[in-house]
């Protein structure tokens, strides 16, 4: 079942923390999040705010070479996955992105529709977009 669209909008940087508690509130339950928008839209921006609240101490960047990025957040796992090099769902299923999926741990993924026919069930799907202005337009939806 498909939620209703949660709407935010930032223009920030120093707006990442409120909007990450308030991400990490709607989908505290929700292992696997898809990000989706234009290149330089900053779904990697948020993901660093995303992982700064749940406690990574290390470097967060995106995985655009490697494909997954794994984070200790004080004793639970984050992997940050970027699909945008890969050439098909083969390359993501022969790295195991079901068992990640499958781990019950935050998956935040970049460029999620060149995997689409592995999304999970459940996930929380975010399409974040910029304005002309800055501004920073995200919409939330729980799958």
């Amino acid at each position: 079942m498909i939620g209703q669209p949660t709407v935010i909008r930032f223009k920030e940087l120093d707006e990442l923390g409120s909007v990450s508690e308030a991400l990490l509130r709607l989908g505290a339950e929700t292992p696997v999040w898809l990000f989706e928008g234009h290149m330089g839209a900053g779904k990697t921006t948020l993901i660093k705010a995303l992982c700064n609240h749940l406690g990574v101490t290390t470097h967060v960047q995106s995985p655009t070479f490697s494909l997954v990025n794994e984070y200790d957040a004080g004793g639970k796992t984050i992997y940050h996955f970027d699909f945008y090099r890969i050439k098909d769902e083969t390359e993501a299923l022969d790295m195991g992105v079901e068992e990640y999926f499958d781990s019950g741990d935050f998956c935040f993924v970049e460029w999620p529709g060149k995997v689409e026919n592995l999304w999970p069930l459940n996930y929380m799907q975010l399409y974040l977009e910029a304005d002309e202005s800055g501004m920073r337009i995200l919409e939330v939806t729980k799958v």
